[in-house]
């Protein structure tokens, strides 16, 4: 993981002048799920008040300044500040997809942070962050199944892009489990899952295969026919689950 490494001590680096209270790493890099070039860097940084305009120019700059490096489109950051981190609906200053913009830190990813958090630097989460109430990660994936991924389900476009495929049945197996046992797993964990779960398994084979490395077919009869696949099994499958829940 040299690359990954010294794209985080760069990031660290830029981010040392403004005297960050923590950084942390959740998703694949805590979980231990990580696959250099393959997996996204999902970061948490708690920085001192007040994030104001001067602060975000900075921030602006730090992830111009990382482009092109290896791997830094796939570095994300979300900006808290101690006194803005708890409420899972407050949206925070982030940086994706070669962006600034807000969004929320979610049920999911706090309880990541508690439960495999990484630390690169500072604090712990379990010092800064409040903890996920009782009851509130299974309502949010449950929500986050009917919301958003069923009404997508429909639009059949989507489903011959390969992160439509691979985050739907990953998204959908970790929901599955989280909502029938309380707790969180990793996306190797829910493709080893996804099968028993009644998921058509040259799909899954196919994600897995993306992912860690293998032969993946990828003539244009083939994408369609895993579209259609995805979309008649997950269509029912969350329907199911939301019902169930």
């Amino acid at each position: 993981m040299q690359q990954t490494d010294a794209l985080l001590d760069r990031f660290l680096a830029g981010l040392a002048p403004l005297a960050p209270v923590a950084v942390w790493a959740h998703g694949s890099l805590a979980a231990g799920d990580y696959v250099e070039g393959r997996s996204d860097l999902d970061l948490v940084a708690v920085l001192p008040p007040p994030v104001g305009p001067r602060t975000v120019w900075r921030l602006a700059v730090l992830h111009a300044r990382l482009r092109g490096e290896p791997l830094a489109d796939g570095l994300h950051c979300t900006y808290l500040t101690p006194g803005t981190a708890a409420g899972a609906e407050r949206r925070h200053l982030t940086w994706a997809h070669e962006r600034l913009f807000r969004r929320t830190v979610t049920p999911v990813t706090r309880t990541e942070l508690h439960t495999v958090g990484r630390v690169l630097h500072g604090a712990p989460p379990a010092d800064v962050l409040p903890p996920v109430p009782d009851g509130e990660l299974a309502a949010y994936v449950v929500r986050d199944q009917r919301d958003y991924w069923r009404p997508h389900v429909d639009r059949a476009g989507l489903w011959t892009r390969d992160i439509w495929v691979d985050l739907g049945l990953v998204t959908f197996a970790r929901a599955t489990v989280t909502v029938r046992e309380g707790r969180l797993i990793s996306k190797r964990e829910a493709l080893e899952l996804l099968p028993g779960l009644g998921a058509p398994e040259e799909v899954v084979a196919d994600v897995s295969a993306r992912r860690y490395g293998g032969a993946v077919a990828a003539d244009e009869g083939w994408i369609r026919r895993r579209a259609e696949s995805v979309r008649g099994y997950l269509g029912p499958a969350i329907d199911a689950l939301v019902a169930g829940s």
